[in-house]
């Protein structure tokens, strides 16, 4: 196998992938509730925080790649789709607010993966309102998995519903702007 598939920074992204039937299976387990929560937030947390771990090694290791690129956004959106999935599931997420979210993350990879089949990828790079977009449902997801109170007083479950709707209103509002710098693109290609 080529050597980009066994770098530090890829394999640490491949473990956001190999997380979603973990996280997924804590459910299933013979376990009080309370318990399946917590073990399944900790797992969100800590495969979720190699996102930022394996991007700072690639650079910092000298080890990026073409590869690498392309698999860690698959692995955050797989891993962010499959919680939501889990959420809607256990009734602690509104199916509206998975569409959206999940809906936006398939339209906006086709889009960059046809503006980068026509030369024209700068024009929908990631732009703030994305990153903030991220931040936001990674903080709703492990505090609706956990669905509890932190620290005796933080109502996890109340502030994960009203972040998961902001991250919904951040989502269509990033989907318009990386549709907005696309149009001309697509009106040039149409002409």
């Amino acid at each position: 196998m080529p050597a980009m598939f066994w770098t530090i920074p890829t394999i640490m992204t491949w473990t956001r992938i190999i997380a979603i039937p973990l996280i997924v299976g804590v459910f299933y387990l013979p376990l009080p509730a309370a318990t399946c929560n917590l073990v399944a937030t900790v797992l969100f947390v800590l495969f979720a925080a190699t996102d930022w771990l394996d991007g700072y090694l690639a650079r910092k290791l000298n080890q990026t790649s073409a590869f690498g690129a392309f698999l860690d956004p698959v692995a955050d959106k797989f891993l962010v789709c499959a919680s939501l999935l889990v959420l809607v599931h256990l009734n602690r997420a509104d199916v509206f607010v998975a569409l959206i979210i999940i809906g936006r993350e398939i339209a906006i990879s086709a889009l960059r993966e046809w503006m980068a089949q026509i030369g024209a990828s700068r024009s929908v790079a990631v732009h703030m309102i994305g990153k903030l977009k991220t931040t936001v449902q990674m903080v709703a997801i492990p505090f609706l998995l956990y669905d509890g109170r932190l620290l005796g007083f933080i109502d996890t479950a109340l502030w994960g519903i009203v972040l998961i709707w902001i991250a919904a209103v951040l989502t269509v509002w990033s989907m318009v702007y990386y549709l907005q710098k696309a149009i001309p693109e697509i009106r040039a290609r149409a002409r």
